[in-house]
């Protein structure tokens, strides 16, 4: 197989996300999947091994829910791929769709929480505000809880009677407060524990009449599970002795807790028994587990993938849980470790090498988004289809990425998106001096935060990259504030200490804008025309000003929001960025 057709068969090939199923109806489930070529919502029944597709748009479905009894599967349809609309639900063993409240008008969505009542909640943004409604099936929808700052609703008890939300009332968004409310809008309980440290709600208890919730906090630097009582006020933290970040779901019976800790981009599962406190390794193949859920009956099902192995939903009893359809994605090479001492402390990074060609090679600087993210030792098609073509692949978790502690994700204070690319230049420089990059053909890429940062590096360090690859980034903060949805403003106020009429200074020594009469290199620029994370508008500025200054660049649109869910739209745009490589560094 050629490596066009190598890296294109990886991209092709059908993946599934991890199957979510009713917590009452454990054998009914739902998951997403690539098999049309667009991401869509599936209904699987594992009692008659009957699957059916539930969702056919144009450009695929992002959210979606099961309620706890399963008998209805629920989805978010945005308009044109931009991330704002309406819920929608249909039965699962299949029927008419009908809209959850069709009293809401249409927002962004943060997240939908299902009783086995059948009442749900709904959090939706739009007009400057976050507002969270209780739907009954038939009523109109009632009004639970609004702010101006952001506020999304984490789960509600199986019984209804408990509602957990996450909000940035207390004026930081990147550390949320929980608060418990009941249907009424009467507040339970509340946990905040201060500037800088979040608690983040994720679940309630999987037994009626149970009011513990698991949280996340950061009280010794890095987020590690805690399960609350929010009626009594009890809280028990769970502390692990081995490194990294830790998430948690709850075992069937509400006795033990999955702990699933991240640390230097890899994955580890452990069950926590909460009556003895007893902590055992669940055994899983190196590498990355982007999700895991408990089973009744004490298994563990998790999604997993490396650098080298395509992604596979795998059972803690052996077992493989489903079969994709259609040929598999061929392998790729595995990600090699780089520790650099950075401006800020020690850096981490990944380097895949082609199997071909001696060193030094082309390289790719691939900057990851978030910037509350991080890139990890997972398979990654865009990855794979650099090697192919001849070019070294670096990943860098900057400061301000998440897995290496509360102290690093916050790193980011004054000089927003230069801190990272400070730590990227580091990087850069260590590539160079071993061998493995050509300091003359290195070209820095990214999506969203990555792409910012790329058009940020071009402008304030041109003599370091050959060329650049931005897709869907932020040009220009301050018009990017004007018209992004409302949870990336609240973001922006966190992040840069208030909005750019507080902070004009701030949000224009961070903007590429500022710096584009600086650039040197050519630079490539992808835009969902529908975005409304990254908006088209402030991009447009920025190209104005590309071609005002006579620099070199070229422009790809597409019709949809940021990462597209449609897999032909994916391939087109991965061939336009190796095209683009070849013609500027060889």
């Amino acid at each position: 197989m050629k490596a066009e057709e190598r890296w294109q068969a990886r991209f092709r090939a059908s993946r599934t996300t991890l199957p979510v199923w009713a917590r009452r109806a454990p054998h009914r489930s739902i998951y997403r999947s690539n098999a049309t070529g667009t991401w869509e919502v599936y209904a699987w029944d594992r009692a008659t091994a009957h699957t059916r597709q539930v969702t056919d748009r144009p450009r695929g479905t992002a959210h979606a829910a099961v309620d706890p009894t399963g008998q209805w599967v629920y989805w978010f349809a945005d308009t044109e791929g931009d991330e704002f609309g309406v819920w929608w639900r249909q039965p699962f063993t299949g029927g008419p769709d009908e809209p959850v409240a069709p009293d809401l008008p249409p927002g962004q969505p943060g997240g939908i929480a299902l009783a086995a009542t059948g009442v749900a909640a709904i959090s939706l943004a739009a007009d400057g505000a976050f507002r969270t409604h209780l739907v009954h099936p038939g009523e109109p929808s009632r009004l639970l809880h609004e702010h101006a700052e952001a506020a999304w609703v984490a789960d509600m008890s199986l019984d209804g009677q408990l509602i957990a939300i996450n909000h940035g009332e207390y004026g930081d968004f990147r550390h949320p407060a929980l608060r418990v409310l009941r249907p009424s809008g009467q507040t339970v309980g509340e946990l905040y524990d201060g500037e800088g440290k979040g608690v983040l709600g994720l679940r309630f208890a999987p037994v009626t009449g149970d009011r513990r919730l698991l949280a996340l906090h950061e009280r010794r630097q890095r987020q590690e599970p805690l399960v609350w009582d929010p009626v009594t006020g009890e809280q028990r933290e769970i502390w692990l002795r081995d490194s990294g970040d830790l998430a948690a779901e709850w075992y069937d019976d509400g006795r033990g807790l999955l702990i699933v800790r991240d640390t230097r981009a890899r994955s580890h599962l452990h069950r926590y028994d909460l009556a003895g406190g007893g902590l055992t390794l669940i055994d899983t193949p190196h590498g990355v587990i982007d999700d895991a859920a408990p089973r009744p009956g004490g298994h563990v099902e998790y999604s997993w993938s490396s650098a080298s192995r395509p992604p596979v939903i795998r059972s803690s009893n052996g077992q493989v849980v489903l079969n994709a359809s259609g040929p598999p994605a061929p392998p790729s090479v595995p990600a090699e470790d780089l520790d650099v001492p950075g401006p800020g402390g020690r850096v981490h990074a990944l380097v895949s090498r082609p199997e071909h060609g001696a060193p030094p090679h082309p390289t790719v600087f691939m900057l990851h988004g978030g910037p509350t993210t991080h890139d990890r030792d997972a398979f990654s098609p865009e990855v794979a289809a650099w090697v192919d073509s001849g070019f070294a692949v670096v990943r860098v978790n900057y400061r301000g990425s998440t897995g290496y502690g509360s102290a690093w994700r916050d790193a980011l204070h004054g000089e927003v998106g230069h801190i990272e690319l400070s730590d990227v230049a580091a990087v850069r420089d260590a590539v160079v001096q071993r061998g493995i990059a050509d300091p003359a053909r290195i070209v820095l890429s990214g999506t969203a935060w990555g792409g910012y940062l790329t058009l940020l590096g071009l402008g304030t360090q041109p003599g370091l990259w050959a060329a650049g690859i931005a897709a869907v980034p932020i040009a220009c903060h301050q018009t990017s504030y004007e018209d992004e949805a409302e949870s990336l403003r609240a973001y922006h106020r966190a992040l840069l200490g208030g909005s750019p009429d507080e902070q004009p200074e701030r949000y224009a020594a961070s903007s590429p804008i500022t710096y584009v009469d600086r650039v040197e290199s050519p630079v490539l620029i992808l835009a969902g025309e529908n975005d409304t994370r990254c908006p088209l508008r402030q991009i447009e500025k920025y190209v104005a000003k590309l071609a005002e200054h006579g620099r070199d660049h070229q422009v790809h649109t597409y019709d949809a929001a940021r990462g597209t869910l449609v897999v032909a739209e994916r391939i087109a745009q991965m061939s336009l960025q190796l095209e683009f490589a070849r013609k500027h560094v060889g």
